[in-house]
């Protein structure tokens, strides 16, 4: 029993030690490659449960990167899992940014480096975008009209009229609430 517990813990700090190693771009870039590892190729947890995990990252407080490696090693492995989890994650961005920092005005000024960077972006926002998709296709499945029309109508209002996106955040999450409460009030009625 304890072997394979220190495996698993093996496996939590490898994995979130390798993926926070060679993914660059933020947060939502790791999701895709987390998706990989514990949705297809570990069958440890479902994709609606990494979903869910990104959305509850993404509201709590901290790099959503960190957030999301403990939520799963704490659904693998307890506080001990979430622990590694955390360490694995943050291993990684330490070790790079203190020699990008020891080496700054080298790569300050090196071509190399900023080509190197600029095709990063390209890379990362493809990843972002199907991300993106992915995220959307189980919104559309579920044919709740108000979830259908917030997508199109948040990017609206950040992109094209320039509304702060906590506003944005905090607008749809009440009128996700109004849903709630009248869907709620209306199936209290039938029973009554």
């Amino acid at each position: 029993m304890k072997l394979k517990k220190l495996k698993l813990y093996f496996s939590l700090f490898r994995i979130m030690f390798s993926i926070s190693s060679f993914t660059f771009g933020g947060g939502y870039i790791v999701i895709p490659m987390m998706r990989k590892y514990f949705v297809n190729n570990l069958n440890l947890i479902s994709n609606d449960e990494l979903l869910d995990m990104a959305a509850i990252s993404q509201s709590a407080p901290g790099a959503i990167a960190v957030n999301i490696s403990v939520l799963i090693g704490y659904r693998l492995a307890g506080f001990i899992g979430a622990v590694i989890s955390c360490i694995g994650t943050i291993l990684p961005p330490l070790f790079i940014l203190s020699i990008i920092s020891s080496f700054y005005s080298v790569f300050r000024d090196n071509t190399v480096i900023s080509s190197i960077l600029k095709g990063m972006e390209a890379g990362m926002a493809a990843i972002i975008v199907d991300l993106v998709v992915d995220m959307s296709k189980g919104i559309l499945a579920e044919k709740n009209l108000l979830l259908t029309l917030i997508i199109p109508a948040s990017f609206l209002a950040s992109f094209f009229l320039n509304i702060n996106v906590i506003l944005i955040v905090l607008f749809c999450s009440f009128l996700c609430l109004v849903q709630i409460y009248f869907k709620n009030s209306k199936e209290d009625s039938r029973y009554d």
